[in-house]
């Protein structure tokens, strides 16, 4: 029978005396009972690894490690034991004049890739300096820092109250902590009010109305109105440019010179609704409802809806006498019984567009797309020349 004095790794003191039986794990599972510890290597008093049960001789010392590199007893500095014999390197961090002592494994284990791990991994590779107590120096905020080594030595984020975490984020970038920086983009972002997109409801924009002189203009650019009802309100020379109405109720609203350019109308309701002099250029206005609609201003001043996308709208009965409807989109759209005198067709789509009943006198139909386009019951008969230059 062998017997062996088995020592933790980097260590002299509360060594176990046991008996080699079996495999070389059999071994290792007796030494993690008694140093308890996790055994997973054994080296020799001059540290060689061994590898097999073989090598092992009668009354040799070994020493056990939970997978570190062997540590020679003789030279160890700062080594201390806990009640089960594990053994830990103290050092002490001098962080921005504030003192915080650790192991060297808490630097080194959790974030192997870190500035602190490539600092502490080796003693003196890195030539850190030290205060004349032997602490090492960082120049960094030691309120932030702490955090920091709290996360390294559990894994998790526990910010004390107080604290602005945008420092300590950045303190976990400038040592290369990628895991606990990540988490605290999340923290970050999370504590932030949610940005406010919600729609702008009748009874708000009301108070802003009554707030605002009628010779003024009202700025509603870029605003969210969604599905609002803003029906039989006065909303003459408001500013709705890039505005979100889509599924709007406009019914019967006044809209006389409105700037309604590039404001997504889709979905809305304008029946009745007073458009005289609108500007609508490039608006998205696919499957709206404009039935009874006035675009027709008496003092001559022409509805301009250039280049709007008109997809399916219902404009059935509207009055669009010089209205400017140059490249718009009128595909399968309602036309019926318009007066469209003097209008600006020219490279309209008017692809599947029911132009029935419709008084087309003077209109200029140059360039426009016709196809399968209905002219039943005509009030004024067509021109070749309206179409054709």
């Amino acid at each position: 029978m062998r017997r062996v004095t088995l020592f933790v790794n980097g260590t002299s003191k509360n060594g176990k005396v046991v008996a080699v039986y079996g495999t070389l794990s059999d071994l290792l599972s007796v030494a993690s009972n008694k140093l308890g510890i996790k055994a997973s290597c054994l080296y020799n008093g001059k540290g060689g690894l061994i590898d097999d049960i073989a090598l092992i001789r009668d009354d040799d010392v070994l020493y056990v490690s939970e997978g570190d590199p062997f540590i020679d007893p003789q030279h160890a500095v700062n080594v201390t034991s806990d009640q089960h014999g594990a053994h830990t390197d103290w050092l002490t961090l001098n962080i921005g004049g504030r003192l915080f002592t650790t192991t060297r494994s808490t630097l080194v284990s959790k974030e192997p890739e870190s500035m602190l791990a490539h600092m502490f991994r080796e003693k003196d590779v890195w030539g850190n300096k030290q205060d004349q107590h032997g602490a090492y120096l960082i120049d960094r905020s030691p309120e932030y820092f702490e955090p920091i080594l709290n996360y390294l030595r559990h894994g998790q984020l526990i910010v004390n109250e107080g604290i602005n975490i945008r420092g300590v984020l950045e303190e976990a970038r400038f040592f290369g902590i990628e895991q606990l920086a990540e988490q605290l983009e999340v923290v970050i972002k999370n504590s932030q009010p949610p940005e406010d997109h919600s729609p702008i409801s009748r009874k708000e924009f009301v108070r802003f109305l009554l707030a605002t002189s009628t010779k003024s203009e009202l700025r509603c650019q870029g605003l969210n109105f969604s599905g609002a009802d803003l029906s039989r309100l006065d909303l003459r020379y408001i500013n709705f440019k890039m505005a979100n109405l889509s599924r709007c109720n406009l019914t019967h609203a006044n809209l006389c010179c409105s700037n309604l350019e590039r404001a997504d109308l889709s979905g809305a309701n304008l029946d009745c609704a007073n458009l005289q002099g609108v500007k609508m250029l490039c608006c998205n206005a696919e499957g709206a409802s404009l039935k009874g609609c006035n675009f027709e201003d008496p003092s001559g001043l022409k509805a301009n809806l250039e280049g709007a996308n008109l997809k399916g709208v219902d404009m059935e009965g509207s009055q669009m006498t010089g209205i400017n409807l140059r490249v718009a989109t009128l595909k399968n759209a309602k036309l019926k019984n318009c007066n469209l005198r003097g209008a600006t067709l020219a490279g309209t789509d008017l692809e599947n567009c029911d132009l029935s009943g419709c008084d087309l006198q003077e209109a200029n139909l140059r360039g426009s797309n016709v196809k399968g386009a209905i002219f039943e019951e005509m009030l004024t008969p067509l021109h070749m020349s309206q179409s054709v230059r």
